[in-house]
């Protein structure tokens, strides 16, 4: 999958070190100007809907689980990759020098008529809520949080993708 970017969150990273690693997925569902973004009523940012790759699930699986879970949407299908993006941070976890979080972005589609969301407590309590959003809205309302300082940590990834995401599809 074709790399759009490197993040690294903080300085002072031992990159010689032990390294954590977590791969994820997220669904990039466009329509027309809109996209289906979820939305943190605690934060007040947009991220892409998806989330971590569980042992002995192909990104596909996850996916279509992550959506289903975060949005209550069925995916009718997953139509290319888009690209990943990769970030590396000081982990919170012992004995391990370097955070390197993969994110697999892919193009896909989900039936309009949505069910009823499963969230876990953390998703719950920054109140994640699906929602089509205009692409412009998404962007400046992230960059607003972004030049506050007061941003979740996933902000300047999901901002870039969706920067991305308009310049490649003329949005």
């Amino acid at each position: 999958m074709k790399l759009l970017k490197e993040i690294i969150r903080k300085q002072g990273i031992n990159f010689d070190g032990n390294t954590i690693y977590r791969e994820a997925v997220r669904g990039v569902v466009i329509n027309g100007k809109t996209l289906l973004m979820i939305y943190s009523s605690k934060d007040g940012d947009y991220k892409f809907p998806g989330g971590g790759i569980n042992i002995g699930e192909t990104h596909e699986t996850a996916l279509v689980r992550e959506i289903r879970e975060e949005c209550g949407a069925t995916v009718l299908s997953i139509n290319e990759e888009l690209g990943k993006v990769i970030e590396f941070d000081i982990p919170i976890e012992e004995n391990y020098d370097v955070f390197k979080m993969v994110s697999f972005y892919y193009i896909c589609e989900v039936d309009p008529d949505f069910g009823e969301q499963s969230l876990d407590q953390y998703e719950i309590d920054l109140g994640f809520t699906p929602i089509w959003v205009d692409i412009d809205k998404a962007i400046s309302t992230n960059r607003m949080l972004i030049d506050s300082n007061n941003f979740p940590r996933w902000t300047p990834r999901e901002t870039f993708v969706l920067e991305y995401i308009k310049e490649k599809f003329r949005l």
